[in-house]
């Protein structure tokens, strides 16, 4: 079985070529969280893959933080961002469990395409709660395999046996949303554009 980076590392280059699966959703979950932002907010984004979103976000906030699991996954996102120009993007290599961040630190945190591929979302949420400012945002898509692909339980430990996939929880919409309520956050925004399709939810802190 190989380690979660190890297995990033090993894809990051296919991954980064690979198009966007649904355009047209990506493209309103970015406009969204677009409409969400100020000049002079601080983000964190955990699981930022190859830096897509968050070079499309940092010309609208101040700073972004920006972490991943993957060295190579984080390589080709600082070329890009050297590619766009994007300065105020600092990558750094961690996961959401490791990452030592002070209490309330930031006005935002982006988890993408992430929830599912821990190995507890219940301390990765409750410790952006605890990063968030009062009033501060969690951004999040999630696939919820619960809903759709229950049969994935049984697939997975055979496939990371073999090193043909990472780590991957099962669970549905409706657990994802008591894992939000139960950190203390307030759901404001819930669209899933299809069956089957990621769950983009829009969660703030109290304050």
């Amino acid at each position: 079985m190989v380690s979660e980076s190890r297995f990033w590392d090993r894809i990051a280059a296919r991954y980064a070529r690979q198009p966007i699966a649904d355009e047209e959703s990506y493209r309103k979950k970015l406009a969204i969280t677009r409409g969400l932002l100020g000049p002079d907010m601080q983000l964190l984004e955990f699981g930022c893959g190859t830096g897509s979103t968050a070079i499309v976000h940092a010309p609208h906030a101040r700073h972004i933080q920006a972490i991943d699991i993957s060295p190579r996954m984080l390589d080709i996102a600082r070329g890009k961002a050297e590619a766009a120009g994007i300065t105020n993007i600092t990558f750094e290599e961690a996961g959401i469990d490791d990452y030592e961040a002070p209490d309330g630190g930031y006005d935002m945190v982006l988890g993408l395409s992430i929830l599912h591929l821990l190995a507890d979302r219940d301390a990765a949420i409750a410790k952006v709660h605890r990063m968030l400012k009062p009033g501060g945002l969690f951004v999040t898509s999630t696939t919820c395999l619960g809903d759709s692909m229950r049969w994935m339980k049984a697939v997975v430990p055979v496939g990371r046996a073999v090193g043909l996939m990472p780590l991957v929880r099962v669970f549905t919409a409706q657990e994802l949303e008591a894992s939000l309520t139960g950190a203390g956050f307030a759901i404001e925004q819930n669209w899933q554009p299809g069956k089957g399709k990621a769950v983009f939810i829009v969660a703030r802190k109290a304050g």
